[in-house]
């Protein structure tokens, strides 16, 4: 059986670049191959139900230890992207129809894997007249409809082709965390994320805290790209300015020849200086590791971010009962 044109090359775009070598990976990067039953038994429910999830579409290091904790990031919408960015292996091309029953699978799927806490994020969808807002919508609903106790994150697009109000219904349906990554900064959008604007990024993280306060914001970035410590600064900074609550930076991991090259293995003793570095500017949480990823112990972090909006509002009621 010939295959469809569109599954032929994963990444088309990529087609006529210079292969690069690639790099070998210290010893602080290295991972555990994944044998555990649990992360067979979360493969299984995976496939059962036709789901798509990041961690093996995009090759995350850490599919061992998440799956093992019966732990995955859904991915909505298919796997085929139609954006071209440098340095992700989730396939470009053509997208397939919008599945009008993979809302309910996903949240079939919560409720059999009795998830706490789960993360949905999508590729980009410039197909789309709303980018996949409404999807977001229906899969955030299903979700609480068939498991009410679970808490639902989303990392989502940046919707670029539509109107700012796109996001509204989404916020309406009330995610308990709004995830949108910058993924690096801004001089290297051109060369890495040329399909996207550093700026919408922000404008549109600003826009959930301007318009529902209550919903925890979050954006990750990737280091080793070949950027330095004045610019990532610079970006907690503008991160900030837009309010937002948790920052997540990771180790950047090239996935093929093709793809953008690592410029750097960032040493952990730098990762620990960018956390202390977001504190101080006033995140209400940073996670900083070579190996962290967007939704990495996402569970865990969600209580840990709870926590700290408690203590941080706390602390202000303190500060104003001296002033009274």
């Amino acid at each position: 059986m010939k295959m469809n044109k569109r599954f032929e090359v994963r990444h088309p775009e990529k087609l006529k670049n210079q292969s690069m070598p690639m790099a070998k990976k210290p010893p602080w990067i290295k991972v555990k191959a994944p044998l555990s039953e649990g992360y067979k038994e979360t493969k299984k429910i995976v496939k059962q139900n036709n789901l798509k999830t990041i961690c093996e579409e995009a090759s995350c290091p850490n599919i061992g230890e998440c799956w093992s904790r019966g732990h995955a990031t859904f991915l909505i919408m298919g796997d085929i992207c139609t954006r071209g960015c440098a340095f992700c292996n989730v396939k470009t091309g053509v997208p397939f129809k919008l599945d009008m029953l993979e809302p309910d699978r996903i949240g079939l799927s919560v409720k059999k894997m009795k998830l706490r806490h789960v993360v949905i994020t999508s590729v980009d969808r410039d197909d789309l007249p709303d980018g996949g807002a409404q999807h977001y919508v229906k899969t955030i609903d299903a979700i609480k409809r068939y498991s009410p106790s679970t808490t639902v994150e989303i990392l989502t697009p940046d919707f670029l082709k539509c109107d700012d109000d796109v996001i509204l219904p989404i916020l309406n349906s009330e995610p308990d965390v709004f995830n949108h990554n910058l993924e690096t900064v801004p001089s290297l959008y051109p060369v890495v994320r040329p399909g996207a604007r550093y700026f919408t990024s922000l404008r549109l993280l600003k826009r959930v805290k301007e318009t529902k306060q209550s919903i925890f914001t979050k954006s990750g970035i990737m280091v080793g790209m070949g950027e330095n410590r004045i610019e990532v600064s610079q970006l907690m900074d503008d991160l900030r300015a837009a309010e937002v609550d948790f920052l997540t930076i990771g180790q950047y991991l090239q996935p093929t020849p093709k793809h953008f090259p690592v410029k750097e293995f960032v040493a952990p003793e730098t990762f620990e200086h960018y956390k202390k570095l977001a504190l101080g500017k006033g995140f209400l949480l940073v996670s900083s590791t070579p190996l962290t990823r967007s939704s990495f112990h996402a569970d865990d972090d969600f209580e840990l971010l709870k926590e700290a909006r408690r203590k941080a509002l706390d602390a202000k009621k303190n500060v104003n009962k001296k002033r009274i």
